[in-house]
């Protein structure tokens, strides 16, 4: 065919190159720019083709599907770099017919081998983004990142590209260009540590399943306290709760320690500990009015009436002299606040009763008796989580007084001016 419309080109100017006098020289020179200009013309006439009307009809034809990959490949341009080839091969086909026999014809080969590298590079690339955007949309991308792996492969790809575009320059095999990079790999180790190092970390993270996307992590060495947003090959990013980002690299997750909050969500509660402290000047044993004070509170009324009634019977089997608060067993009204404290909790529709559930007494200390309150809420959410505790504990300091209890708070300026007053 370059054949045929070389003799044609020829044929059309003969009656002018008699007339000029030009050399055969010249003549071949200028058919091969009428060759390379109606190639071009034809190449940009393809391109248009295939990236107008036949692009237009991947996209209609994306839109109507139920499928989402093909949308995901429309729009990463995977369709777009993949027709990148068909005016690539008319070149690759045509060039070297319209150069052969000159000094430029192997120079003309390796410019479209070249393209032809760089267009099957651009359109792997698009094809790993397709994957990756695909992967993280479905419901096992919360469980396993695969973002480190699909970095990994693409600096494959552009590894493998520039050594082979190396080898077609040098017109030396890839082999060849590889043994040469043996001495340069302390330096290549030593440019990308940070690289290695977080791929050995990624891998490690998925692996051992230490940390995902969407999950709730905690490190205050890099301020970090909030969502995972991503897990790159070097790097994890972290929106915390002020909708800051911070990034921490992905091998300190490996070298240091951190919070994961994941398992809080999946079990379906979140904790709540905290302590009351009750100023220790304010307990006492409880006389029969404050029992039947007490026996009033509906949550604990029957447990007062049963625990009395154990009492009662304990009292008199071992023959104990009641004239004397000290001696037997008698309630306290500490005793009874805990009970109601624990009923409070046990009847609360957001307090989880399957969980661990713990009100105790710890050691007296400088600021009173501890009241340890370890329970488990039901909704995780923060906020709600923060709302519920907030409720549950102004309940419970505002019942303290009711059982003739203080709660102990450090003497503040209010206290010594009342004092002063007083003297």
């Amino acid at each position: 065919m370059i054949q045929y419309l070389s003799d044609l080109l020829k044929n059309s100017l003969n009656e002018i190159i008699i007339q000029l006098g030009l050399s055969d020289v010249f003549v071949e020179t200028l058919v091969r720019g009428g060759l390379i200009l109606f190639l071009l013309l034809g190449c940009w006439i393809a391109h248009q083709i295939v990236q107008g009307p036949l692009m237009r009809s991947f996209e209609r034809f994306s839109r109507f599907t139920n499928q989402q990959w093909d949308n995901v490949l429309v729009e990463k341009h995977f369709f777009r770099r993949l027709l990148y080839f068909i005016p690539l091969i008319i070149l690759y086909i045509f060039i070297p017919q319209i150069f052969e026999g000159t000094a430029v014809h192997p120079f003309s080969i390796t410019l479209v081998n070249i393209l032809l590298l760089i267009a099957g590079m651009l359109t792997l690339d698009a094809l790993l983004n397709s994957i990756l955007v695909i992967y993280e949309n479905s419901s096992i991308s919360k469980e396993i990142s695969i973002t480190p792996f699909v970095q990994v492969v693409k600096l494959l790809l552009y590894f493998v590209t520039v050594i082979l575009i190396i080898s077609i320059l040098v017109q030396k095999t890839p082999l060849y260009i590889l043994s040469g990079l043996g001495a340069l790999t302390a330096v290549l180790m030593f440019v990308f540590k940070d690289i290695l190092m977080g791929f050995v970390g990624g891998i490690q993270l998925i692996a051992n399943k230490m940390v995902a996307p969407g999950d709730w992590i905690e490190m205050p060495k890099y301020g970090a306290d909030g969502d995972v947003l991503e897990i790159t090959l070097t790097t994890v990013k972290v929106q915390n709760f002020d909708n800051t980002i911070t990034t921490i690299p992905t091998y300190a997750l490996i070298n240091e320690s951190f919070k994961n909050w994941r398992n809080m969500n999946l079990s379906g509660g979140r904790r709540i500990k905290r302590f009351v402290y009750i100023d220790l000047g304010s307990i006492k044993f409880c006389s029969s009015e404050m029992l039947e004070r007490f026996k009033l509170i509906q949550l604990i009324s029957k447990t007062i009436q049963d625990r009395q009634q154990e009492i009662l019977e304990f009292n008199k089997q071992n023959n104990v002299d009641e004239s004397t608060l000290v001696n037997g067993r008698r309630l306290t009204n500490i005793g009874i606040f805990r009970s109601y404290v624990e009923a409070y909790l046990r009847n609360h529709p957001m307090i989880h009763q399957e969980m661990t559930f713990i009100v105790r007494q710890l050691s007296p200390g400088e600021k009173g008796l501890p009241i340890e309150i370890y329970v488990f809420c039901k909704d995780t959410n923060w906020t709600a989580y923060e709302s519920i505790q907030a409720d549950i504990f102004d309940h419970i300091m505002a019942v303290v007084p009711e059982f003739d209890l203080h709660v102990f708070q450090e003497p503040s300026g209010t206290d010594f001016q009342k004092l002063s007053a007083q003297v």
